[in-house]
């Protein structure tokens, strides 16, 4: 029997990358318009593979608006493969819903012209997400294709020599923590292996005796693939011929042009007993450790802390107000937020979300983020007011001004929240504004206090007043310019439930303040301490802490450690045989900032001084594009200052503490991470991931030859003992590392780099990231057993601010304070509240943190859950049991 070639036509399309967007858009327009012409021209041409991602087709006839019904035949006959997804993303630098959001618009999208190719894409991500299989599966699709992950791969991808492979064959199964199985198949000789295929007798001999070889090494079955194109390659227009040709010179094979769901279906009927089994994320643990690409996560750090910003407001702030918003206005955002989140998807690929691109690249993913997020931030406030014009706050006096505090997180949450408070208005139609702005200034301010709609006074700071101008836009007339005078209000908010909200208001008093203690118990020690924690901020600005909960002492906590990189956006590589400057022992200048009943804060500038760069050898190997491995680079003689300026705040009722870091950098060449050293023994460490909190072992693998073991999280990591642990949280910062010594939890803050890396020189000064950031993270603590997830939760709590809204004293049809939905679970992390596409039910999603099942309990107006939803949000033949099994993804439909 004759082993079978299956030879598909592609050309992997990274939208952007080495070179500007419209750079490639232009080459794409080409591609697209050679792909048609030969579908029209030879019938022997059997398809192109799309690359996976539907935005080709926008791209594409946004220039060629008419090709549409050229394109539409390509797909109809079969001869252009699409989707399933949106974009070819980067999945674990992107949230679990982004991840989501690209299937169903990518599904969306694809039905609208045809059928899409039923194959999760993953051509060069760079490493897999462990929910895959469970995900692939929710999503109706029953086998993923991907690059990387497995088996050991150099510089541009080439085959290194080690025997250490996680699978033998490039089939293997695929399963996630839950136990899901999906086909996995891996381009064990990378998607180009069929590329360029000679049509000439010579050349294709060597190159088939050659590729032939390659493919058998790895295949187990007699069905072979050949991928025809790599990175934008233009396609082959003679390649029926060079098939032809393949026939007649290797008559022990059979050559077709084919496509992936011809050859899925072939190999899965031949798979053989011996195909093994991968397990959960495919992270090239199993190699030299240099080519994980898992540094990506630090490149162009302000790119990951915008898309951190957009998801919230997207996934956890509009949505969630844009559903409890529809049961008073039977109306959904559906258009306008599909638009929002298609911006944001096109930052998603791998080459933009993950900094590895040109500066023009990633100049232009900022207009991107701020067009969604202010997309997300206007639908927010449409649904807010709708909301807050039926909240009834008749309960306050009349000279009252309410105000009405929105948790959209799923979990409870206490924070201190900030709302500017509206007293006094003047429109510009009743005078001159400058004597209005005069007039509102000049008026006398009475004391004031807050209060809840039980009366209940609440612990508050009110500002001095101020007089701004501002407008409102009404729906039916013509703009409202006025003066306004405002004071700012900033309280506690302690354990707001789960998808709640609760009205208080500002009035008159004649009581000035509350009697208070201070947490500021040593303040020449800058000792803090409250109910759950005891604070010393050591000479040198770190932190020593004792956790009364579990009473375990943590020192040195908040040391800044600055190392070289002579590497490149993808890679971290630290200079050979250079020793990281440490802040430790150096005095540092501590302050008071606030001493409020509710808040302390204390200021910490720590000054380290640093190279200004790397020495002159670094560019001379740039541009000779010498291996980053191989560098000979140092750092430079020249010392200048880097400043550094960390607020630390400890709430009253918190077991942890919030840090905000500012700094203005000015050197080059190097990364500035924050040390938390946890004295914990432990061989494993948590951290949030792809719907899953995942355990990743502290040490590497006997082959690791990289001195550093970089690791992507979402928003905390984790480690613990049986007694306790510590989780450190972050806002926009996607690496982490565990260090050995004192199993040491290192936050990477800022890592600047002067090149792109890759294939050749490529220069990026932009990504040295000169300039002033601002950097949001956390501590919190523990005691024994499942206590390590209520740290979880408050960590995702923490990345979803409250929405708040002033109103006025009016009759509504809502509760001063209620909930939309009621959550019980442990375990559960809740990662979407929306309306189904066709509005027939509300859709919630969520996953279970633990290994053990749990009982979730989810309710809209005392009344469970109607339906089962898949990841597509399509209605499951299954009964909704209340018990989530371990690592379980569930997706839960209200009636609407």
């Amino acid at each position: 029997m004759k082993k079978k070639v299956y030879i598909i036509s592609h050309s992997h399309w990274d939208r952007e990358w080495y070179m500007p967007y419209e750079q490639h858009h232009m080459r794409l327009v080409e591609l697209m318009d050679d792909v048609l012409e030969l579908i029209e021209s030879d019938p022997a041409f059997e398809s192109f593979h799309l690359d996976g991602q539907t935005i080709i087709l926008d791209d594409y006839l946004q220039v060629r608006p008419e090709r549409k019904s050229a394109v539409q035949k390509a797909i109809t006959d079969g001869k252009l493969r699409i989707g399933p997804f949106y974009i070819l993303q980067d999945d674990f630098l992107i949230s679990s819903e982004s991840n989501v959001r690209n299937m169903l618009i990518g599904k969306k999208d694809s039905e609208k012209w045809g059928a899409p190719v039923k194959l999760g894409y993953f051509p060069d991500t760079f490493g897999n997400m462990g929910q895959t299989p469970q995900m692939m599966k929710q999503a109706g699709l029953d086998a993923a294709a991907f690059g990387r992950g497995v088996k050991p791969v150099g510089f541009n991808n080439e085959v290194l020599d080690d025997e250490n492979y996680t699978s033998q064959y490039s089939e293997m199964w695929w399963q996630g923590p839950d136990g899901s199985t999906v086909l996995g198949l891996l381009f064990a000789n990378w998607y180009s292996n069929g590329n360029e295929i000679p049509a000439e007798k010579e050349e294709a001999l060597a190159f088939w005796t050659e590729k032939l070889g390659d493919a058998e090494k790895f295949a187990s079955t007699d069905h072979l693939l050949m991928m025809n194109g790599v990175d934008h390659q233009p396609v082959q227009k003679d390649i029926t011929k060079a098939i032809a040709l393949a026939n007649e010179l290797f008559p022990d094979y059979e050559f077709v042009h084919s496509n992936f769901d011809e050859y899925l279906k072939q190999v899965r009927q031949e798979l053989p007993q011996t195909v093994g089994t991968v397990y959960g994320e495919l992270t090239s643990q199993e190699t030299d450790g240099w080519f994980t690409l898992a540094n990506t996560a630090s490149a162009r750090v302000y790119l990951k802390q915008w898309n951190t910003k957009v998801e919230r407001q997207l996934e956890n702030v509009t949505e969630p107000l844009a559903a409890m918003a529809y049961d008073l206005t039977q109306n959904y955002p559906h258009d306008q937020l599909e638009y929002a989140w298609k911006l944001l998807l096109q930052n998603h690929p791998h080459d933009s979300i993950c900094g590895c691109s040109v500066d023009e690249v990633h100049r232009e993913m900022v207009p991107r983020f701020e067009k969604a997020n202010e997309v997300g931030k206007y639908l927010a406030e449409e649904a807010l007011s709708k909301l807050t014009q039926s909240v009834n706050t008749e309960e306050f006096s009349e000279t009252s001004y309410p105000f009405v505090v929105f948790n959209t997180s799923g979990y409870q949450k206490s924070e201190i929240v900030k709302i500017k408070v509206e007293i006094a208005r003047k429109l510009f139609k009743e005078g001159v504004p400058n004597e209005l702005w005069q007039e509102l200034a000049d008026s006398v301010t009475p004391i004031f206090e807050v209060v809840d709609s039980q009366g209940q006074r609440i612990p508050a700071t009110i500002s001095q007043p101020e007089v701004c101008f501002d407008y409102e836009l009404p729906k039916d007339r013509f703009r409202v310019p006025y003066m306004a005078k405002y004071v700012e209000i900033q309280l506690p908010i302690d354990d707001l439930p789960a998808f709640s909200w609760k009205t208080f208001a500002l009035q008159e008093t004649k009581v000035k303040e509350l009697e208070s203690t201070s947490m500021l118990k040593n303040t020449e020690k800058h000792i803090l301490e409250n109910s759950y924690l005891h604070v010393t901020i050591n000479e040198d600005g770190t932190l020593k802490v004792i956790d009364k909960n579990s009473g375990k002492t943590y020192d040195h906590l908040l040391t800044l450690e600055d190392t070289g990189d002579i590497g490149n956006e993808y890679i971290f590589k630290q200079p050979e045989g250079e020793m990281p400057i440490l802040s430790s022992g150096h005095p540092a200048e501590i302050s008071v900032v606030k001493d409020e009943p509710f808040m302390t804060q204390i200021k910490i500038i720590q000054r380290m001084r640093i190279p200004k760069s790397a020495d002159e050898l670094l560019e001379q190997e740039q541009k000779a594009v010498v291996d980053f491995r191989y560098r000979k680079a140092g750092r430079s003689a020249i010392m200048k200052e880097l400043t550094v300026e960390t607020l630390v705040t400890m709430e009253k009722n918190s077991t942890g503490l919030k840090f905000e870091t500012t700094l203005d950098n000015q050197m080059k060449d190097h990364r500035l991470r924050m040390l938390f050293p946890t004295g914990l023994q432990a061989d494993t460490h948590e951290a949030d991931s792809i719907y899953e909190v995942v355990k990743r072992p502290n040490q590497v693998s006997q082959s690791w030859e990289n001195p550093t073991n970089p690791q992507h999280q979402h928003a905390f990591v984790n480690i613990h003992d049986e007694k306790g642990g510590i989780t450190v949280s972050n806002f926009g910062l996607n690496e982490y590392e565990i260090l050995p010594e004192s199993n040491t939890i290192a936050l990477t803050l800022l890592r600047s780099v002067g090149e792109m890396g890759d294939w050749g020189y490529f220069p990026t000064p932009e990504a040295q990231c000169l300039g002033e950031h601002t950097f949001n993270y956390g501590i919190d603590f523990h005691g024994a057993g499942v206590e390590r997830y209520a740290t979880y939760q408050r960590a995702y709590a923490a990345q979803i601010p409250f929405s708040i809204k002033q109103t006025t004293r009016h009759s509504g049809q809502l509760k001063a304070q209620d909930a939309y939905l009621t959550v019980e679970g442990n375990t559960f992390a809740i990662t979407a509240v929306k309306n189904s596409e066709n509005n027939q039910c509300l859709v919630v999603r969520g996953f279970n943190m633990s290994e053990e099942a749990e009982d979730v309990i989810i309710e809209k107006n005392g009344k469970k859950e109607d339906a089962l939803l898949n990841l597509l949000e399509e209605r499951q033949n299954e009964v909704v049991d209340s018990r989530v099994e371990p690592y379980e993804i569930r997706t839960i439909g209200f009636d609407r």
